[in-house]
């Protein structure tokens, strides 16, 4: 996969421009009732200019989805031990209590906005790196019959619905339940695999 458009090599005036993207993002959506900015309020805050930031995030919504997905990376490491389920378990109990605190509740309604007026496909360039910790954290477990899609079903999907709906689900009473799901439809698939 390519690139993403907000992902640039680290150092110089590349690096100090995404920081003050980023920087004016996370503060505009921090004041955002609905989770989206505009171009000319990230280039107002930040102090780079519209065209930059049109040429290198192509619009609002890769500039919050840059920006959130940066976020997650360093906020919620995924754990890559070999152990899938110690690994998923650690990373949904990671997640959900992330997404109980109200502050990062605007990271969902910013992902919906995005996905609502750009598309998958635009989700799709800003997260590939997080699908790629993803997917280590399923080779590194020697797992090959399930994958990110997976995981994006049976854990992410039912974490951001329900923090949309105004209802998150509890590290404490969900995290297991999510993980047990996804390690099920591993063992059947297993299952079918071996009964070839």
């Amino acid at each position: 996969m390519t690139q993403a458009v907000g992902v640039t090599r680290p150092g110089g005036r590349s690096a100090r421009t995404r920081a003050a993207v980023h920087a004016a993002v996370r503060s505009l959506l921090d004041e955002s009732a609905d989770g989206t900015v505009t171009v000319a309020e990230v280039a107002q805050r930040s102090g780079v200019h519209t065209a930059t930031i049109y040429r290198r995030w192509r619009g609002p919504e890769g500039l919050v989805l840059d920006t959130l997905f940066e976020e997650l990376s360093h906020r919620s490491p995924l754990p890559v031990t070999g152990d899938l389920r110690g690994d998923l378990l650690t990373y949904t109990r990671g997640l959900l209590a992330d997404l109980q605190a109200p502050g990062n509740r605007v990271f969902v309604r910013a992902i919906a906005a995005a996905v609502r007026t750009g598309g998958l496909s635009g989700l799709a360039d800003f997260a590939e790196p997080r699908v790629r910790q993803v997917e280590e954290v399923l080779a590194a477990s020697g797992t090959t019959e399930i994958g990110f899609l997976d995981v994006g079903e049976l854990i992410l999907a039912p974490a951001y619905a329900h923090t949309l709906l105004g209802a998150p689900l509890t590290a404490e009473a969900d995290a297991e339940r999510l993980v047990d799901n996804l390690v099920a439809v591993l063992d059947r698939r297993r299952s079918r695999k071996a009964g070839r």
